[in-house]
């Protein structure tokens, strides 16, 4: 469908992309200062939300629970009525697998604002719900994602792999090279490789703990009745756009490698005929 010269042009492209992630805002680093000291004021009912939220990641990498999409999403994204299963998207040219991804993002981020406008809007009282509401919010927008590429989230290492993109957006520059190659150990690596990336990953500890990171000083804002309904608005659809970024950009990757090493055999067996 594509040539290689394209597809390594894009391939180029998203390393640039994946290069240029290493430099950690101001934003970020200062959004995390405040941490110390929110994790002292910070009710215990949300810290209880937290530990809940990292509960759920765990059933979800293991079965997916009740955030596991279905694959009949896929229709709705695709302008295509021959686009009925993951595979038919598997099918697809990578621009037209482009064009469904940026519909997820665009839906997937408007409702995110409409979602944060509304927890915010009532501070500290309505916060907790947007926990585990922002949480169910990433996974089906990376899920989504997923799908519009043709990989299938009912895979168990395609649900590990979303959990890895979340990890991936609130890491900082060293943290973001190492999963990038724990993410390639996933998708072409072998069984022991994989099985490294699922011990690193036990307890799912540290996602939740940069998920929670994430908000810093942006969620502290949110704390505030009223005013947060900005804040929450802001933050949540900032979040979700910038997930969905990365999401689309490291499944476009994942396609494109996968559609070269194609061409190669395809080439070889050429070549041995």
């Amino acid at each position: 469908m594509e040539s290689r010269q394209w597809l390594e042009q894009e391939l180029e492209q998203i390393r640039r992309w994946e290069k240029d992630q290493g430099k950690v805002r101001i934003w970020d680093r200062i959004g995390r200062i405040p941490f110390a000291l929110l994790d002292k004021v910070t009710p215990e009912f949300i810290q209880n939300k937290v530990g809940k939220a990292l509960d759920e990641l765990g059933k979800f990498v293991q079965t997916g629970g009740g955030y596991l999409s279905s694959e009949k999403a896929v229709a709705n994204y695709f302008h295509n009525q021959q686009v009925r299963t993951i595979a038919d998207a598997r099918r697809m040219p990578v621009s037209a697998m482009d064009e469904a991804a940026d519909r997820v993002s665009g839906t997937r981020t408007n409702v995110a604002t409409v979602q944060g406008a509304s927890t915010g809007f009532g501070g500290i009282f309505t916060l907790s719900l947007d926990i585990p509401v922002l949480l169910g919010l990433q996974l089906k927008t990376l899920q989504d994602i997923a799908m519009c590429y043709g990989f299938d989230p009912a895979d168990p290492k395609e649900r590990l792999f979303i959990v890895k993109v979340m990890q991936y957006v609130t890491s900082d520059n060293h943290g973001r090279d190492s999963i990038i190659k724990q993410m390639d150990h996933l998708d072409g690596g072998s069984e022991e490789a994989r099985r490294e990336v699922v011990s690193e990953l036990k307890g799912w500890r540290e996602v939740v703990l940069s998920f929670r990171d994430r908000w810093g000083m942006k969620k502290m804002f949110q704390l505030i009745p009223v005013a947060g309904l900005v804040f929450g608005a802001i933050t949540n659809r900032n979040t979700i756009s910038e997930l969905a970024e990365a999401g689309t950009i490291l499944y476009r990757k994942r396609r494109i490698r996968e559609r070269l090493a194609t061409l190669d055999l395809q080439t070889e067996a050429s070549i041995n005929q």
